[in-house]
């Protein structure tokens, strides 16, 4: 499977302010499974894109959004980039993908700045978007109730880069360390899965009349036996009691009425100033973290200096493959 992985990266890595993949953009290049667009250009540097399709259907999303942050010629400028981890069905990494970015820039125009606060706003405000349609049409599409997206996010604008993750998604960063200049694997996001005790442990904190919050099923912990992560966008049947059920499928609907939300669209969100010697970003959702350890996915984009070396990669998977985007030196930006 390592090597696997290993050819599929150096394929990714081909010799360009809006990039998205939606499966299908037809400025990429097609070859069998593999989707992908050649080096292009954002703000601040390169970066080239890559998809493979793993599912009959294409259940996620990835964006790059380059230049100015909010509606005002004033700024702030920077990089934006998206990785939408959808399951159950495409809708909702599709809404979060043509929506996400244009609500940061909505409040990023209100404050006139770049802030956790702001990135926060964004989140609801997609969640809340998205949670409108599901009621819109809950009488003649009841089960996009079950549909949801985990959403990892990096903004990078004046020199401060900023990770908010919802789901298991991961982002990891590339730095060398001045004494031996080997490279190492720094992870940068808060991760919400059921099969980490923390998660577990928050879940029955914030439910602590109800033993069954979470369950293991077939050797993996699921929230109510349902599902394995515990933040997302969409979900909403784990959300709102109105649509926990019928007509929802029957596998969808719990015993118990919902008292409080199982599920919540609040991102994890940390910031970092950019350090001279951090090299690269690698942003994955889980199915590359299922087969490669921080330090490995580190080692793939190092030890391949023709192709991405000293530049900020971007990792996601679709099904269980990743796809790459890779761009210049974080200290450039």
């Amino acid at each position: 499977m390592l090597s696997t992985l290993i050819n599929f990266l150096k394929a990714c890595w081909r010799p360009s302010d809006r990039y998205a993949y939606t499966g299908s953009d037809a400025t990429g290049r097609q070859d069998g499974l593999l989707w992908y667009k050649d080096t292009g250009h954002h703000l601040a540097g390169e970066f080239s894109m890559a998809v493979v399709q793993a599912n009959m259907l294409l259940e996620d999303q990835s964006q790059i959004e380059s230049g100015s942050l909010s509606f005002l010629d004033s700024g702030p400028y920077g990089t934006f980039v998206g990785v939408y981890d959808g399951h159950g069905g495409p809708e909702t990494s599709r809404y979060v993908n043509d929506n996400l970015f244009q609500n940061l820039k909505r409040f990023t125009t209100e404050e006139q700045s770049m802030s956790v606060d702001v990135i926060q706003k964004a989140f609801h405000a997609t969640e809340e978007g998205f949670l409108s349609i599901v009621a819109k049409q809950w009488s003649v599409k009841p089960q996009l109730a079950a549909v949801g997206s985990c959403c990892l996010v990096g903004v990078i604008s004046n020199g401060t880069l900023y990770i908010a993750n919802a789901g298991d998604s991961r982002a990891v960063l590339g730095r060398t360390m001045k004494a031996t200049g080997e490279v190492i694997a720094i992870q940068l996001s808060t991760e919400h899965n059921a099969s980490i005790e923390s998660v577990r442990q928050e879940l029955h904190s914030l439910h602590p009349d109800d033993p069954h919050i979470v369950v293991l099923k077939h050797n993996v912990w699921r929230v109510k036996g349902l599902i394995q992560i515990s933040r997302s966008i969409g979900d909403v049947y784990l959300k709102k009691a109105e649509f926990n059920r019928e007509p929802l499928y029957a596998k969808f609907r719990l015993r118990d009425p919902i008292r409080r939300p199982i599920l919540s669209a609040d991102p994890a969100i940390s910031m970092h100033e950019i350090e001279p010697d951090d090299r690269f970003l690698i942003f994955a959702s889980d199915g590359l973290w299922e087969h490669l350890s921080n330090q490995e996915a580190v080692d793939i984009v190092q030890n391949h200096p023709n192709t991405g070396l000293g530049r900020n990669v971007y990792l996601h998977e679709y099904g269980f493959k990743p796809s790459v985007i890779h761009r210049e030196v974080l200290k450039d930006w």
